[in-house]
């Protein structure tokens, strides 16, 4: 009987400690395959959304950076709005095995909807938003936070007391009920 390779166990081990770590994943195929319940980040207008994140390892992980992508609509310049793609060319190319998926949700996201780059836009409507109309930029995105990210939307009793989504749920979340990714 052969043991798992390194990187597969590096994998296995940084899902254990996302889920250990209080995050909500639900897996899908297995342990590269999974979405996770991400909060929109304090003092921010996407405070009080959540999204359903899909999260794809490749077999390089943790080498080669995950894929992700937001699975229900949020208005971001960085974004893309249909298919949930997240443009992170700079955490891309920073990527190291020394991240782990936790620098995933509890650094590179918030960070990224915290302070979007309107220069290199996937959502060019929500850049120039926020470069010409910052006040309109917020309303827009606390509009898709109650329609596309509240609990309520979602089914979530609070957010406090929230409930495990099954994967035929996810279909909810998105057009095609697949969720386009790109690299971090």
């Amino acid at each position: 009987m052969s043991s798992p390779s390194p990187g597969k166990r590096r994998m296995d081990t940084d899902v254990v400690k996302l889920i250990e770590s209080n995050h909500d994943v639900t897996i899908l195929g297995g342990l590269n395959e999974f979405v996770v319940k991400f909060f929109g980040p304090k003092d921010t207008p996407y405070e009080g959304g959540i999204w359903k994140i899909r999260v794809d390892l490749p077999d390089k992980y943790p080498f080669k950076s995950p894929s992700i992508g937001f699975l229900n609509k949020i208005f971001h310049p960085n974004i893309d709005e249909a298919s949930g793609s997240v443009c992170l060319d700079v955490i891309n190319q920073a990527w190291t095995a020394l991240y782990d998926l936790n620098n995933v949700f509890e650094s590179f996201l918030p960070q990224l909807l915290s302070y979007p780059n309107p220069v290199d836009p996937l959502n060019g409507d929500a850049a120039a938003l926020y470069l010409h109309k910052p006040e309109d930029y917020k309303t827009k995105i606390k509009d898709y936070v109650k329609k596309y990210a509240s609990p309520e939307v979602l089914g979530e009793k609070d957010e406090d007391n929230m409930s495990t989504s099954s994967e035929s749920s996810l279909s909810d979340f998105s057009d095609d009920g697949d969720a386009a990714g790109m690299e971090l």
